[in-house]
């Protein structure tokens, strides 16, 4: 059977009896998945791509950016590469991007993390300003810039933006505008998030794709379209959270490592019509505290959206610590800020050392939202310093077996982990 076989869609032209019974029952009025492919809404062109309705291709003010999944592109997992981070060629005391006696302001959300800043334009900053960017938001973890114009701005000229910081990562199942796999589009059809629709609550504390090789660092976060509010997302400080255990917990965590897996994920797109569109190793092993290059600093690195297990532990041991560290991410409010946003908006904050968690509080009668994400890669996940600078893209990776069995024993030391 073909894919347009297996999707329904929606009529369109719906008499006033059909449009009645939805107001009438709220139940229906969810907004469908902000990520993948909404049979229940969205349609199959002729080409064989899927997409949004005609209605909402009709009614949007930027069609550009629509999403869009395309069966037939596949994609191989991007080569590895050496990470050379932009902030190491900041300027120490961000001059460049903060010159004395210019227009921009900062004000400062929380004493540890996130800075809103007014009077920057991301579009127009030089190299040399983009640098003191990176460094700026791996130092404050989560930046806020209003009244931003990469919406309005060329998609190649902002895919062009995010490589200066990484080669741009490609989902593996999320919207992409028409020939630029390289963004990742949240849609929000109109109504209610879907996520609400059998549970109270749906925090989901995580970092970005962790199941990659190498997964992002800085990271960019823009409305399009949207209403006033609703749709905040909460980003929490790994740093201060390791640096908040006590020496024991933090001793004990060091050296473990985590599965990593994309198989969930996958199987959620493809369950409900959508797509998968990258032929890539399924499971990846990260060190759950991870080292910043640039800060120096280290971080708890790990979730439960796709860590599964950590190696030499068994499930529910695993379970038990994996547990722990979301509720004390999720409870802990003084390691959190909240970014709240409107069109126009975007939000830049580091993956290696920031969690967040999307708010799901619209009402049946909220609008459509309509987001990019750009999402440079960065390094690969390293414990330490002398593990980042031994590390090879021409090296062998472990397998999750190898792992497991270099773990059988106990947590094995830097040394052995390094030669082996």
């Amino acid at each position: 059977m073909s894919i347009t076989a297996k999707l329904s869609t929606v009529n369109l032209n719906t008499d006033k009896e059909a449009k009645q019974a939805a107001i009438n029952d709220k139940k229906i009025r969810y907004g469908g998945d902000v990520v993948h492919f909404s049979p229940g809404t969205d349609i199959v062109r002729e080409d064989g791509v899927l997409t949004v309705s005609k209605q909402a291709q009709a009614e949007s003010k930027y069609p550009q950016w629509l999403p869009t999944w395309d069966p037939k592109l596949r994609f191989d997992d991007e080569p590895r590469f050496s990470h050379v981070d932009r902030g190491f060629f900041a300027d120490p005391e961000l001059k460049r991007l903060f010159p004395q006696g210019g227009d921009h302001k900062l004000k400062n959300l929380t004493p540890k993390l996130g800075t809103e800043v007014e009077g920057v334009q991301l579009s127009q900053l030089t190299p040399e300003q983009k640098d003191d960017l990176a460094l700026f938001v791996a130092q404050r973890g989560v930046v806020v810039f209003r009244d931003q114009d990469l919406r309005d701005r060329p998609l190649e000229e902002i895919k062009k933006f995010g490589q200066y910081f990484g080669p741009l990562h490609i989902h593996q199942t999320s919207g992409a505008p028409d020939g630029f796999p390289e963004f990742h589009i949240v849609y929000k059809r109109p109504g209610a998030s879907k996520a609400l629709e059998n549970k109270i609550s749906v925090p989901a504390w995580h970092s970005d794709t962790t199941y990659e090789l190498q997964p992002p660092g800085t990271t960019f976060f823009g409305v399009i379209e949207g209403p006033e509010a609703g749709g905040d997302t909460l980003f929490a400080n790994a740093i201060e959270a390791y640096e908040r255990l006590s020496p024991s917990f933090r001793k004990f965590l060091d050296g473990l490592r985590l599965i990593h897996s994309a198989r969930a994920q996958a199987q959620a797109a493809l369950s409900q019509g959508s797509i998968q569109r990258k032929n890539f190793t399924p499971e990846t092993v990260h060190p759950l505290v991870r080292y910043h290059p640039v800060l120096g600093k280290r971080s708890i690195y790990a979730n439960k959206v796709f860590g599964t297990r950590i190696i030499g532990l068994k499930q529910e041991e695993s379970d038990l610590i994996l547990d722990f560290i979301q509720f004390f991410i999720a409870a802990a409010l003084d390691l959190q800020v909240r970014a709240n946003y409107k069109p126009g908006t975007v939000v830049a904050w580091d993956n290696r050392t920031v969690y967040h968690s999307p708010v799901f509080d619209f009402d049946y009668d909220a609008p459509v939202r309509h987001c990019f994400r750009i999402t440079p890669i960065a390094e690969r996940p390293v414990g330490s310093k002398e593990e980042y600078e031994s590390w090879s893209p021409n090296g062998e990776e472990k397998t999750v077996e190898e792992w497991e069995e270099l773990y059988a024993g106990g947590v094995p030391d830097l040394k052995t982990v390094l030669s082996s």
